[in-house]
């Protein structure tokens, strides 16, 4: 059973717009999904709330602030959203259940000095893991300048990106009707899917 993490401890990075298109695109390929919500503001659970009847079923995961159990075994694939300022024995809990983890990276110079830390720190965790990481951009306009600051960071950090996803209204109105790039038809969402392509190939392997 794999156990994606999305994490970052910088708030307001798309932590949940990763975390609930992940759980989309699993639930696309026909798996059984459950999608675990770690923030206290409970915007994954929030998003599961307004998923219709008709979409691919994604199961909640239910965790508690202080204890963190393992998914039942009738899932198949769990994605877990985290909260900003995710450390200390929590990070440690939850680096224990993750097969892959994702970090969602905005381009801003606040956002990239916060995420170095926290790569060092989970560069420093697994250790002795077989466990994969990788960066996704989010809300990239590959024509600034703050793009290219991004690719020079993560560059020099020796893990993959995985995806530069574009700053569009397609994931907030998706997200307010409980779906994902996944749930609707794919000429609606041409170039966004794109731009998933060889984060989909990471999260299938």
């Amino acid at each position: 059973m794999p156990v994606v993490v999305v994490a970052n401890p910088k708030g307001g990075v798309g932590k949940s717009t990763l975390s609930t298109n992940v759980a989309g695109y699993f639930a696309s390929q026909g798996h059984a999904v459950m999608l675990g919500d770690a923030d206290r503001q409970q915007s994954s659970l929030l998003w599961l709330g307004l998923r219709p009847p008709a979409a691919r079923p994604i199961q909640t995961w239910e965790i508690s602030s202080d204890f963190i159990a393992r998914p039942p075994r009738d899932v198949s694939h769990v994605v877990l959203d985290t909260p900003a300022g995710l450390h200390g024995w929590r990070f440690k809990d939850v680096l224990k259940l993750a097969d892959k983890v994702l970090v969602p990276l905005q381009p801003s110079i606040f956002d990239i000095y916060a995420t170095r830390a926290f790569l060092d720190e989970l560069a420093e965790s697994k250790r002795g893991q077989t466990l994969e990481v990788g960066i996704v951009g989010m809300r990239v306009d590959e024509r600034t300048i703050a793009a290219d600051k991004l690719r020079e960071f993560v560059e020099g950090l020796g893990l993959p990106v995985l995806a530069y996803l574009r700053d569009t209204q397609n994931y907030i109105h998706l997200a307010a009707r409980g779906l994902t790039l996944f749930d609707i038809a794919p000429s609606r969402v041409e170039k966004d899917l794109g731009q998933w392509a060889g984060l989909c190939r990471w999260l299938a392997d």
